[in-house]
């Protein structure tokens, strides 16, 4: 998992230096060429080139694309304009957003110690975007709105049947978000990709195959509950890209904030994960009993 995140904060890192000298939207479509070709070599490598999305699925796939591709446009707007730091700390409340939402929506049960950890973690976020103070601009509101949007499109994901190719899905999304940044390129003047550039777009298509399949691997092996913390290496990759490759440090309001912000998220991943083992326990338990308590088969009794 932490080399997922590293995967991912470098493809931020590649993306915000090839955004100097391309422009957007051009930059997003040519890397979702690249990326859309790895990923046909990916799925013919794991020997699920050829999938299909159950129909019960299509809806929330099409409305995953969507907050995706809403996601791409805010993300990378704050992306180029903030320094990288800044950026995953807000982003950091994810975890925090998808459990208050599950919770309001989908009447999830949260208890008031998750309640209040999330709480906790959003003054944490105000503590980042600083609203009313001298380092508050609107690209902080960018930063918010991906939070919001990605929030969507992980509920969505939550509610996918288990017979929906992951593989497949991001598949789909990841020519989505390359077909719309193509559509948006068309209002912007084209400029021409120097060797760097090429390099910069090449090795962020890498970095998101690589965060990818690092974040299946580890979900089909590890336990939730202990790699979702891992998540929020991300947060110390972004530190140090964002100070060695673009001389950006956060100020104290800031890094006071992304600690309030990862302790509230992962205790509430811990304490998510927590309550699952006692529903675990709790439903072997009242099996076993069942079980136990069941009639024996045996020859009939006399009468």
């Amino acid at each position: 998992m932490s080399g997922a995140m590293a995967a991912f904060t470098l493809n931020d890192t590649f993306v915000k230096l090839v955004t100097q000298t391309v422009p957007l939207f051009q930059m997003i479509f040519l890397r979702g060429i690249v990326t859309a070709v790895m990923m046909v070599a990916l799925l013919w490598w794991m020997g699920q080139l050829r999938f299909s999305i159950p129909r019960a699925d299509r809806g929330k796939v099409w409305g995953r694309i969507l907050a995706e591709i809403a996601a791409m446009i805010t993300f990378m707007i704050a992306l180029i304009n903030m320094p990288l730091a800044n950026v995953a700390a807000i982003l950091a409340a994810l975890p925090l957003s998808v459990t208050l939402v599950a919770f309001v929506v989908y009447r999830e049960p949260v208890g008031w110690r998750r309640l209040l950890a999330i709480v906790v973690g959003f003054l944490g976020v105000m503590l980042i975007v600083q609203p009313g103070g001298t380092g508050f601009n609107i690209y902080s509101v960018y930063a918010l709105m991906t939070v919001g949007f990605v929030t969507i499109r992980d509920l969505l994901t939550r509610r996918l049947s288990a017979d929906a190719p992951s593989m497949g899905v991001a598949f789909i999304t990841a020519v989505a978000v390359g077909g719309a940044g193509g559509l948006l390129s068309i209002a912007e003047t084209w400029e021409p990709i120097d060797a760097w550039a090429a390099l910069y777009i090449l090795a962020a298509s890498v970095c998101i195959i690589g965060g990818y399949l690092f974040s299946i691997m580890t979900m089909r092996v590890g336990e939730i509950g202990v790699v979702a913390p891992f998540r929020y290496t991300a947060l110390v990759w972004a530190l140090i890209l964002g100070f060695f490759v673009f001389g950006d440090w956060p100020d104290l309001w800031t890094l006071i904030g992304a600690s309030i912000v990862v302790a509230s998220g992962i205790f509430t991943l811990l304490r998510e994960h927590r309550v699952a083992r006692r529903a675990e326990r709790l439903a072997a338990s009242l099996t076993a009993t069942a079980v136990a308590d069941a009639p024996t088969a045996g020859p009939p009794q006399p009468r």
